[in-house]
């Protein structure tokens, strides 16, 4: 692990002990309220990690395929990322990858803070698909829970329905056309 890799990862570490500490307070303090929506703060951040790790890991799986058939991706990955959406600014990874003189940019995050901003449209995350130099076949993604309650990646400018790794899959084939 990086050393940014590993700050962040403490940062995630002592801000979930300290929503857990806090709970467990509220409870104790017979501050039901409180309690309730820190347990919901605390899956809702359980979510989106889910969340953010699948499509990170969508991309980076269908660019290693893409390499084992001939295709020269070059992958990194940078945690930590900050990134604005709209008047609010993301907290999360960057996943760049380049080929030739292409590059296709995945950011996925959340806001961690107050001063942060929040997620607009019911969302508990938001994504960045960027083509550089091919601006139509970039996207903007929201995840939210889906009917079943489980998250899902939903396209904000293609106005389709939910992702899937067909939709990856056609991101990485754009890449290396």
């Amino acid at each position: 692990m990086i050393p940014s890799q590993a700050k962040m990862g403490e940062l995630d570490e002592a801000w979930a002990a300290a929503l857990s500490e806090a709970e467990h307070r509220a409870r104790l303090a017979g501050r039901k309220d409180v309690a309730e929506y820190l347990a919901l703060r605390n899956s809702n951040d359980l979510i989106r990690q889910a969340g953010v790790d699948w499509l990170i890991a969508g991309f980076t799986a269908l660019a290693g395929d893409a390499n084992r058939a001939g295709a020269s991706i070059q992958i990194s990955k940078k945690d930590g990322h900050r990134f604005p959406m709209g008047t609010s600014t993301m907290v999360g990874h960057l996943l760049t990858l380049t080929s030739g003189v292409r590059t296709l940019s995945i950011e996925a995050g959340w806001p961690r803070t107050p001063r942060d901003g929040f997620v607009r449209g019911g969302g508990l995350a938001c994504a960045n698909i960027r083509h550089m130099g091919i601006k139509s076949a970039s996207d903007e993604l929201l995840l939210s829970k889906s009917n079943t309650g489980a998250p899902a990646w939903k396209s904000q400018l293609k106005k389709r329905s939910f992702v899937h790794e067909s939709d990856i899959r056609r991101h990485i084939a754009i890449l290396i056309s």
